[in-house]
């Protein structure tokens, strides 16, 4: 894989290889993603629109795009505007659903500030997503079930930061781990409106009968995450196309482990259709767990053997003070319960992944900041 092209391509064949069975329930209905013109929806859209060309017109998923595109509408996105199976509709999700909406069978939210340098930016809007947002949709669940046009299929997106930072018997994380979150910390407006999220689809679940699902992902990366976004892999891609150092602002000591972003995809979409009513689930890798430092060295390694790099890794403190505020030491899930309930078995390594980002990132090198 040479270019951004073919990495595209090889992600697509595989996450449609990964979700026949999914993309079939849905083939002849209507998806609602809110927020499909961020990270997640990159993959989001462009998977049902790959669907979409493979498949007679009566297979095809009309798929409805609601953002409120605050920097406009994405370029990846704007490319894709004249295909007949594809509505792209602003509309920023803390504000009242448009009286006209269609009857979806399936929705996605995915409308939240997901990077910690903006959600701690604009807190209240992230809330307000997460809280807000996200209870109109449901309220819209509820109403269609009384129409008697029920939704098939809701899925909310979480965090693995509902875990904040677990005790060390406590990672692994399964998702029956309660956390250990700062209610009034810098990271709190996105991890306690994640949580609430949480609460408010299972209490809608069980008193409604709705089929009200959440995703809880842990250190998503890849195609779609824009260069400008400021979390860690971004930034080291950022260093390396630019030809300097990277900069590595902490000891790094903290340890994740990274889910290239085609098999969290599958992940998602198999929890809107096979996951049950009112649950969670970790979407991630169990293995392997790495430091930030270790992956700097990789990303340096590969960078080597991609472009001829010839910077190193040097570390730095931010002159953001907040910046490690509640930064959790260790991130790693119990991915079991996904893995039975939804025949979720996560496939690309993290140098796999790291090239496939790296080659991305070297044809995505424009994204405006936020």
């Amino acid at each position: 894989m040479k270019t951004a092209r073919d990495v595209i391509a090889a992600d697509l064949d595989y996450m449609r290889s990964n979700l026949q069975e999914e993309l079939s329930v849905m083939a002849g209905k209507k998806l609602l993603i809110v927020g499909g013109g961020g990270f997640l929806g990159y993959y989001l859209v462009q998977m049902i629109l790959y669907w979409n060309d493979t498949v007679d017109a009566d297979q095809q998923i009309q798929l409805t795009v609601f953002d409120n595109y605050i920097r406009g509408v994405p370029d990846w996105l704007v490319s894709l505007k004249d295909n007949p199976t594809l509505t792209l509709t602003k509309h920023d999700i803390t504000h009242p659903l448009p009286s006209d909406i269609d009857d979806f069978q399936f929705i996605i939210h995915a409308a939240s500030i997901a990077s910690p340098t903006y959600y701690r930016k604009y807190p209240i809007e992230t809330m307000d997503a997460n809280v807000n947002g996200l209870r109109s949709l449901l309220e819209y669940c509820l109403r269609q079930k009384e129409k008697g046009v029920p939704v098939e299929g809701f899925l909310f997106y979480s965090t693995s930061e509902i875990y904040g930072d677990p005790t060390p018997e406590n990672i692994p994380t399964p998702e029956t781990y309660r956390g250990n979150v700062s209610c009034t910390g810098p990271r709190a407006c996105y991890d306690e409106s994640k949580r609430y999220g949480e609460t408010l689809c299972v209490n809608f679940a069980q008193q409604h009968g709705l089929p009200i699902k959440t995703a809880r992902p842990f250190n998503n990366y890849g195609p779609g995450l824009k260069i400008t976004d400021k979390r860690v892999l971004p930034d080291f891609a950022r260093d390396v196309l630019s030809g300097r150092d990277i900069i590595m602002l902490s000891d790094g000591s903290p340890t994740r482990t990274f889910c290239y972003i085609a098999d969290a995809i599958v992940g998602y979409y198999k929890i809107l259709i096979k996951g049950h009513p009112g649950e969670a689930y970790n979407i991630g890798v169990e293995e392997p767990e790495i430091s930030m430092a270790n992956l700097a060295d990789r990303v340096v390694e590969l960078a080597k053997e991609l472009f001829g790099y010839t910077g190193k890794v040097v570390r730095q403190e931010s002159d953001d003070k907040a910046y490690l505020v509640d930064n959790p030491n260790r991130r790693c899930p119990i991915i079991t319960k996904a893995r039975t309930d939804l025949g979720y078995t996560p496939g690309i390594m993290i140098d796999d992944g790291l090239r496939r980002s790296l080659v991305w990132y070297q044809d995505n090198r424009e994204a405006e900041e936020a």
